[in-house]
């Protein structure tokens, strides 16, 4: 099925997603979101993917949730929560839910402005890198007068102090992405020309890797952050008792006694 929203492109073991909308700044319509979502299942369904690279094409990532798309906007152009809700819950979240629980790394490389819902979107990343030239905003309080959504509530805490995140909130101002990579919010910051070679980099380098643990690391992250401490030594037990087991495990060992790097399969 065509994506005209998105690009779609194999690099041996990982697949290079593009947002594709640059006359909207890839703002996120809700066909962008379907596309988004395919691409999520056809990852999880294909075990010859073992990492995603997710960007953007023009001066930005992604400048949020397209509020000029009739789907969204609704007949009016004025869209009621009702609507907004609906939009959410049916399609927006669960896409943004395949997203977070891929059991592949994820590489987000912010190529520009990542503003409202593009900020959430980014926040997918595994791995965040950043151009010098990007920015993040989070503007949905001070100029639309609704709260972050796409999981944005859920993300920025668990990267940035809640002292932070709630300044980024309610006042919106643009974080420039130096200062995003000094509190902690991105892994990295580089020169534009350099930002896709330099994650594409990183996700081969992921796409080597041992993607059963990384699967399970991925998981208990997203499922630990309400779990005891008791519930999440009892769970890394039960994961490592699991992994252990694998071949990549064997191999990792052997190749540690043996001084040299370790060739994963993800088995």
């Amino acid at each position: 099925m065509r994506n005209p929203f998105t690009l779609v492109e194999r690099d041996g073991a990982t697949l290079r997603v593009t947002l594709n909308r640059p006359d909207k700044l890839n703002a996120l319509s809700l066909q962008m979101a379907s596309e988004l979502a395919r691409i999520a299942a056809d990852v999880r369904n294909d075990a010859t993917i073992r990492a995603v690279l997710l960007t953007g094409t023009g001066r930005a990532f992604c400048t949020g949730a397209d509020l000029s798309d009739p789907a969204i906007a609704g007949p009016s152009g004025y869209p009621g929560g009702e609507l907004i809700a609906k939009t959410l819950l049916t399609t927006v979240n669960p896409m943004m839910q395949q997203w977070y629980r891929l059991p592949v790394p994820v590489v987000v490389a912010v190529n520009g402005v990542a503003a409202g819902a593009g900020v959430s979107l980014a926040l997918v990343g595994d791995i965040v890198t950043a151009a010098e030239s990007a920015s993040f905003t989070l503007q949905f309080i001070p100029r639309l007068g609704i709260v972050p959504d796409l999981g944005a509530t859920f993300g920025l805490p668990q990267r940035i102090s809640v002292a932070r995140m709630k300044g980024l909130a309610l006042l919106g101002n643009t974080l420039p992405a130096r200062k995003a990579l000094e509190w902690g919010l991105i892994w990295d910051c580089v020169e534009d020309l350099a930002l896709h070679n330099h994650s594409l980099a990183l996700a081969r380098q992921l796409a080597r890797g041992p993607t059963s643990a990384i699967a399970a690391f991925k998981s208990m992250l997203a499922d630990g952050q309400s779990a005891s401490l008791e519930a999440q030594l009892e769970r890394e037990a039960q994961i490592q008792k699991v992994l252990a087991d694998t071949q990549d495990f064997h191999e990792g060992l052997t190749a540690f006694r043996q001084k040299r790097d370790p060739s994963f399969h993800g088995k």
